[in-house]
């Protein structure tokens, strides 16, 4: 048996659906994992609870709708008794639901957007990115995440706390406005939500890939705009990239960045899926190596897995200065791992200071630093 991120102990999944098809086609799917271990279904959370009592699972699959008790409910007491790893797989997410943040706020680690028609077929062709999404949830220190949810930054930073005004006009050669590139998967919402809160409102414009089912995204975006100074929203095809402003690739959707002389706008296109994403970091980083070079300040945050990795080398190879989160705050220490290992990172931060390291590296009077 193949070794699993718990040793060689297979991860112990629990399902919770009220659907029969459901529960049936996803322990069927998670079964044929030679990692996975599926422990038992449950209907609803009262099954679910009596079933827990005898065999605690690694990961809860759990669905948002369900009779007697909902998800949401259920997942907020679970949390407050006995945290542990749940992926949010619910018809609820498709269309955007505010209860699926609702749902990363009260600590789902992750969500899988299933279709209410043709759901079965559905869950057969996404096999591996559900068995990969299990895997990564069975990563995650619960008591961590939640540590990190309950910081919130004492005050927003603004370029004066980085760096002191001058006295009289800096003069500088500059070819165009520094864009800043930031790539997450497993553990990015939150990490998201607390880089951007700290963000001064005259901060560099900043296109964003988070790994994130479709229809997600707006609803994400439009939460982390009701929170922040800067402005977010979700990315649509030609939006320029601003100053005080934060774009989000939209889920299954690749977001690419693009040059007209001096201003940078995205593309927003179909694709195969990159690093088995779709939005890919490394689509992203890529298009900022080719389009913006030293112009550019490319961040990799917490998630599982590889993508970004190769994409920030090429951002480093071109030019930009390039940072990653480090294991001391990721809630996965994957991507920014294989990037480190890659040689592809200048600088690892812990996620507290990035913000602070943005504006430096971006303004205008501070030239960023040489390659070592």
């Amino acid at each position: 048996m193949p070794a699993t991120s718990r040793g060689s102990r297979r991860i112990k999944v629990l399902i919770i659906d009220d659907s029969a098809s459901v529960r049936e086609t996803m322990a069927a799917l998670l079964d044929e994992d030679p990692d996975i271990e599926v422990i038992g279904t449950a209907s609803d959370p009262y099954v679910a609870a009596r079933r827990m009592q005898t065999d605690v699972p690694d990961v809860v699959t759990l669905d948002l709708e369900m009779p007697r008790m909902d998800g949401l409910t259920f997942l907020g007491k679970l949390m407050e008794q006995h945290p542990l790893p749940v992926v949010i797989c619910s018809s609820l997410v498709e269309h955007g639901s505010g209860a699926a943040l609702q749902a990363i706020e009260a600590g789902a680690v992750d969500v899988i957007a299933r279709p209410e028609i043709g759901t079965r077929q559905f869950l057969l062709d996404s096999r591996i990115a559900i068995r990969e999404t299990v895997k990564a949830a069975a990563q995650i220190d619960v008591q961590r995440l939640k540590r990190v949810r309950q910081m919130v930054p004492t005050q927003k930073l603004t370029a004066d706390a980085v760096l002191p005004p001058t006295l009289g006009p800096v003069r500088v050669q500059v070819t165009t406005d520094t864009v800043v590139c930031i790539g997450a998967s497993t553990g990015g919402t939150e990490a998201l939500r607390m880089l951007l809160e700290a963000l001064p409102a005259d901060c560099p414009g900043i296109v964003i890939v988070q790994h994130m089912p479709e229809n997600f995204t707006r609803a994400f975006a439009e939460r982390l705009n009701s929170l922040c100074t800067i402005k977010v929203k979700e990315a649509a095809n030609g939006d320029p990239v601003l100053r005080g402003q934060a774009l989000i690739a939209p889920g299954n959707r690749h977001t690419l960045l693009q040059r007209n002389g001096a201003r940078y706008s995205v593309e927003v296109r179909e694709g195969p899926l990159v690093s088995r994403h779709r939005p890919s970091v490394d689509v992203l980083f890529r298009s900022a190596s080719r389009c913006a070079g030293g112009n550019a300040l490319g961040v990799l945050l917490t998630g599982m897995g590889d993508d970004g990795a190769r994409g920030l080398l090429e951002m480093r190879e071109a030019g930009a200065y390039t940072i990653a989160e480090d294991e001391s705050s990721c809630i996965v220490y994957g991507m920014p791992k294989e990037a480190v290992k890659l040689g592809a990172v200048d600088e690892s931060l812990p996620l507290s200071a990035i913000p602070a390291a943005i504006l430096r590296l971006s303004a205008v009077s501070a030239p960023k630093p040489h390659h070592g």
